[in-house]
């Protein structure tokens, strides 16, 4: 099958991951967790102006915003992009070293610090050329409410989550738990570095 856009251009979805043999989207908990997460953060994401734009605008005249239309980066550190100022992301991106942030927590603030500097692409600079096939026979992704009901479906009541269980040891059986002397060696005062 072939790799798909949802909402947005940008974040690609294998179609066997995300839709039925049908054309419709999986339950949330048969998609797998990268894909998943990527769609539910696309939810949010859809209808937000372009990063750019809001840049140059601010809220005082966010009514002159474009709608974002493309998405690159990871989802939470994502740059929101419309057609107009995808050059000055792809120049930044490829001429500007702004790969050498791709998978740093700081990826889109690295690119609005360039762009607020005043950092844009040259006149003429190119974009990418899509190919759009069939986009309107593609589902709509689900909305909020429609995402947070499928993810209530399968909630029981009371249910516990361990924490352990999802921890770096989890998938160890000859891990050692951790013991009260353990967290009690936890010093919380202490300043960590930061990136």
């Amino acid at each position: 099958m072939a790799k798909v856009s949802v909402g947005l251009r940008g974040w690609r979805f294998e179609e066997s991951e995300i839709f039925t043999d049908e054309g419709e989207f999986k339950p949330l908990d048969e998609i797998p967790e990268d894909p998943r997460e990527r769609l539910m953060r696309l939810v949010s994401l859809v209808e937000e102006p372009c990063d750019a734009c809001y840049l140059v605008h601010g809220d005082e005249d966010i009514q002159q915003c474009r709608q974002a239309s493309i998405v690159y980066g990871e989802p939470r550190e994502e740059v929101l992009l419309c057609d107009h100022h995808e050059p000055d992301f792809l120049y930044w991106f490829r001429e500007e070293d702004g790969r050498d942030f791709v998978g740093d927590a700081v990826f889109a603030d690295a690119f609005h610090e360039w762009f607020a500097d005043g950092g844009r692409a040259p006149d003429g600079y190119g974009g990418l050329d899509y190919v759009d096939t069939d986009p309107d026979e593609l589902p709509s992704p689900p909305d909020a409410n429609e995402i947070q009901r499928r993810l209530e479906e399968n909630f029981v009541e009371g249910e516990r989550i361990n924490l352990r269980d999802y921890g770096p040891d989890a998938d160890d059986e000859d891990a050692t738990p951790l013991t009260e002397d353990d967290l009690d060696a936890v010093d919380l005062d202490t300043d960590y570095p930061t990136k």
